[in-house]
């Protein structure tokens, strides 16, 4: 896979939100910025261009000269930092970024002669961040335009991603969605919360909030806990998907692999248990 670095921009003074801290905002009980950070596990260094705060993962911190002065000099300011080839460029209010999301992008910049790649929305607008760019191109477009124009401060983004050579990539309705006024931050709740996305946004937020980096199979955890509250009895669902995590645990030394793979050999043994639990209780005689 392609190693990369990642700057998030999470400056700026967000007037429309009353000029709150808006990368600090929660949303589904994790800031904004911890939901993009959450989303870059895989980028070898994370550079934050921004007021410092408590973050999900060590970062790096940058800051524009003067603060304020705007995406481009917000930029600069980050790739002073970054050390890989390639580069994820994102916002720090992003809500809805995911780890496939950024890697998709990285990949598809690895696999052509682009200088970058970026997301374009279901309106057909550019997002330039949340964007992979090789790194070199990059810093030489800010340096030529910090050349034509004097300095970067306050000018627009346009300026940069017309001079590269760009794929561009169209994504989904959420991939980009930023939360820029309330009424959006209003929004975003609300969809984390939808049917369809409540039970992946909890179980990330639980693996952020206890340092967690490892995937399981939701569906068997959940079977396994409907196998023990109908089998045995309602209790038994949440104490025995924790007896799983700790048979589990006893692998971590080895790798997230191998506490997946725990975790689904232990479920498949304590399913297995519950439905011999339930076959004597059926059959009253334990003949079955």
């Amino acid at each position: 896979m392609t190693p990369f670095d990642v700057v998030v921009l999470a400056g700026g003074a967000a007037r429309r939100l009353g000029g709150v801290d808006k990368p600090g905002v929660s949303v589904g009980g994790r800031a904004l910025l911890d939901r993009v950070l959450g989303a870059c596990r895989e980028a070898g260094r994370a550079v934050v261009v921004g007021g410092r705060r408590t973050t999900v993962r060590p970062v790096v911190w940058a800051r524009e000269e003067p603060p304020g002065s705007g995406p481009l000099a917000a930029l600069a300011a980050g790739l002073r930092h970054v050390e890989a080839d390639t580069v994820v460029v994102l916002s720090g209010d992003l809500p809805f970024l995911r780890a496939d999301g950024v890697r998709t992008l990285v990949d598809a910049l690895a696999d052509g002669s682009a200088e970058g790649v970026l997301s374009v929305d279901p309106d057909g607008r550019d997002q330039p961040l949340v964007a992979a760019y090789r790194t070199e191109p990059l810093r030489r477009e800010l340096a030529l335009l910090a050349t034509e124009h004097g300095n970067l401060t306050g000018l627009p983004l346009r300026l940069l991603v017309r001079e590269l050579q760009l794929l561009r990539l169209p994504v989904g309705p959420l991939a980009s969605f930023d939360c820029d006024t309330w009424d959006d931050i209003a929004a975003a709740r609300a969809t984390i919360r939808e049917h369809g996305n409540v039970l992946d946004e909890w179980i990330t937020a639980v693996k952020d909030e206890l340092g967690i980096d490892v995937d399981v199979d939701t569906g068997l955890l959940l079977d396994l806990a409907r196998d023990a509250a109908h089998g045995v009895a309602r209790p038994a669902a949440p104490l025995t998907t924790f007896l799983v995590g700790y048979a589990a645990a006893r692998a971590a030394g080895d790798g997230p692999e191998a506490v997946s793979a725990a975790v689904a050999d232990a479920s498949r043994k304590a399913s297995a248990l519950a439905a011999r639990w339930a076959d004597e209780t059926d059959s009253g005689t334990g003949a079955g």
